[in-house]
């Protein structure tokens, strides 16, 4: 993504997992506020941790002072293994945070089916990590059981969804939300890519995160 981007190889339950790490945005002397761990969408419609949503989420993070890591899913690019359905795509997720961010305080996001994966990361995590941040775009309540967050969890997470999403309506993020009480940002005229509109994403989620500094 730039000159401060690093490519890693870590371990994983199904072997070798390929991630890339984009150095934070801090002052000279400073340190970052965290790792950002950031999850892509579906292995078998073409998703990789080069997707152009991941990539803006990596430098909304970045902006803001925290360290991003992105990582292909077991299956995809380098990564051993082959697709699990989000079971074992979940152990990909936790085994990155263990070797990427072992301490300190961490941000988890996702996009798509990234975003079901990052939901039962979060809540597997929860009250064993100090989780700072989620963020959540295009999330995949239509074809996966994505997990309700801790409430705890709810004034420190972003959900985003594009008002004429016609991968994953809508409706079903709604329906999701709707029992948590777990506030959506819709953008306009949106679709599940956010194409043309990735620029607004990446400002939503810079926004959120600055709210929370």
């Amino acid at each position: 993504m730039n000159a401060q981007t690093e490519r890693l190889s870590l371990a994983g339950a199904a072997g070798a997992i390929e991630a890339v790490r984009d150095a934070a945005q801090v002052g000279a002397g400073a340190a970052p506020r965290g790792v950002a761990v950031i999850a892509h969408p579906h292995p078998l419609f073409g998703g990789t941790l080069d997707n152009k949503v991941v990539q803006t989420l990596a430098r909304a993070f970045v902006q803001c002072g925290w360290t991003a890591v992105r990582f292909n899913f077991r299956g995809v690019g380098a990564s051993a293994g082959v697709h699990d359905a989000g079971q074992g795509e979940a152990q990909d997720f936790l085994s990155v945070v263990a070797q990427a961010a072992p301490e300190g305080p961490i941000a988890l996001a996702g996009f798509s089916f990234g975003a079901f994966v990052t939901s039962h990361a979060l809540a597997a995590l929860w009250g064993a990590r100090s989780v700072e941040q989620v963020v959540l775009v295009g999330t995949a309540a239509s074809r996966f059981g994505v997990a309700p967050l801790p409430p705890e969890a709810h004034l420190r997470t972003l959900v985003v969804h594009g008002e004429h999403d016609d991968t994953v309506p809508l409706a079903a993020v709604m329906d999701w939300a709707r029992p948590q009480t777990l506030p959506v940002t819709v953008v306009p005229g949106g679709g599940h890519f956010f194409h043309g509109q990735l620029p607004l994403l990446k400002n939503l989620v810079v926004r959120h995160l600055q709210s929370r500094a």
